[in-house]
């Protein structure tokens, strides 16, 4: 039966005189006598009221099972063996869940290790279990009174601190050993060591002093060899453009082009390796002047 004329201000006893209430026939449910009862309702309020309505109607309150809810449960040792291994299986899994919250959370290091009772390692970490137990075993062998945290801290950076303070006296001996400072107490194999050391220092100066030479020359050689095309090709646009203006050929000093400019050079000189330097690369030449004369022009010289 559908009815849309119940209002959140009907009392539940008015709800059911309005109500038509069908039954039905009871050997449809023989080993529950209940009365069910269909009713359209569009609201909260009404789905209340109708529940109080249905209770009252049944002549009592509500079981005791419904108002208790979910009780406590009583921690103590789980007989049944299948059970046992459930209830370890889903509480496992939420310790795992809740170590791993943890850590991200809180940002913390966390370790996990479970035993079954069969024997079997459950393990979480978020770094590595094996550091966590090292830390942890660190930190309560450095003080029996497991002291705090700041101290743990400070003892540690003490020791590494007189750590690198006793690789800095080693080093300022050695550099001593080596300019020749302290070498007054030394054994004579400690001083046949030093010396090895040193000849072996200055061969690998030696080397690569000469390696930087060599390279140095290479490149002046290269050098040279382009300056000496760069001025082959200047010679060549200097005569196109005497031969394509003849008229330069009478300007002062045009007839002396070949007296001013020394003869072209087919290969670069050669370089004397006993000084690893150019010898006679390019000199300079004197300043030429024309034969007609004419003090006051002076003539290009190109290198």
């Amino acid at each position: 039966v559908y009815t849309h004329l119940f209002t959140s201000t009907t009392s539940p006893f008015h709800f059911l005189q309005l109500l038509q209430i069908s039954y039905f026939p009871e050997n449809h449910f023989p080993k529950r006598n209940k009365t069910f009862l269909f009713v359209h309702l569009s609201s909260p309020q009404q789905v209340r009221a109708a529940n109080m309505a249905y209770q009252m109607e049944l002549g009592g309150e509500s079981s005791p099972q419904r108002k208790a809810g979910r009780g406590k449960i009583e921690i103590k040792r789980i007989e049944n063996t299948t059970n046992r291994q459930v209830t370890f299986c889903k509480r496992r899994n939420g310790l795992l869940k809740k170590a791993y919250e943890l850590s991200v959370l809180c940002d913390a290091e966390v370790a996990l290790i479970v035993f079954s009772s069969r024997g079997r390692l459950y393990e979480y970490s978020n770094n590595s279990v094996k550091g966590t137990i090292e830390r942890y075993k660190k930190a309560i062998s450095d003080n029996s009174n497991t002291g705090s945290v700041a101290e743990i801290n400070a003892q540690y950076y003490q020791q590494e601190s007189a750590k690198l303070r006793q690789q800095i006296i080693s080093i300022q001996n050695s550099n001593r050993q080596l300019m020749g400072e302290t070498i007054g107490s030394m054994s004579p194999k400690e001083l046949r060591n030093l010396e090895g050391r040193l000849d072996r220092s200055v061969n690998r100066i030696r080397s690569k002093k000469n390696e930087l030479l060599f390279a140095e020359i290479d490149y002046m050689q290269k050098r040279e060899v382009d300056l000496h095309n760069d001025n082959q090709l200047l010679r060549a646009k200097i005569a196109e453009n005497e031969r394509n203006n003849p008229s330069m050929s009478l300007m002062p000093g045009g007839s002396n082009y070949e007296q001013i400019m020394p003869p072209p050079q087919t290969q670069p000189q050669p370089f004397d390796s006993r000084n690893y330097f150019q010898v006679a690369a390019l000199q300079p030449n004197n300043h030429h002047y024309s034969s007609a004369g004419r003090e006051d022009q002076t003539a290009l010289q190109l290198v």
